[in-house]
């Protein structure tokens, strides 16, 4: 049975499956490298070790990509109610599930 795809711990992109051993955690190896970053500085800090400390740009590129995917959604809820073919609603869905991906997303 083939296991279901992972996101990236830092950075929420999809991690290719590994053909043996244990599952990638990182989707590169800059990922794995900032990850270590984070937790060295955290260490000995008062925030908890699994915090996620973005900057003031990172939150406001999360929140863009959160309220485009909300968007998305209403467009798809509009098209419905509004009685949208298959193929419009199609397209509406496959918009959504980018904007959703991307807005996984934490960097």
């Amino acid at each position: 049975m083939p296991r279901r795809p992972q996101s990236c711990l830092w950075c929420g992109r999809e991690v290719s499956e590994s053909e043996a051993g244990r599952r990638r955690r990182y989707c590169r190896q800059s990922c794995r490298q900032r990850a270590y970053e984070h937790r060295s500085a955290i260490k000995g800090s008062p925030f908890p070790e699994d915090a996620v400390v973005l900057s003031a740009q990172e939150a406001a590129d999360l929140a863009d990509r959160a309220f485009a995917a909300r968007c998305a959604a209403e467009d798809v809820a509009t098209a419905i109610r509004e009685g949208a073919d298959l193929v419009q609603l199609a397209e509406l869905t496959a918009d959504l599930v980018g904007l959703a991906r991307d807005a996984e997303r934490l960097r």
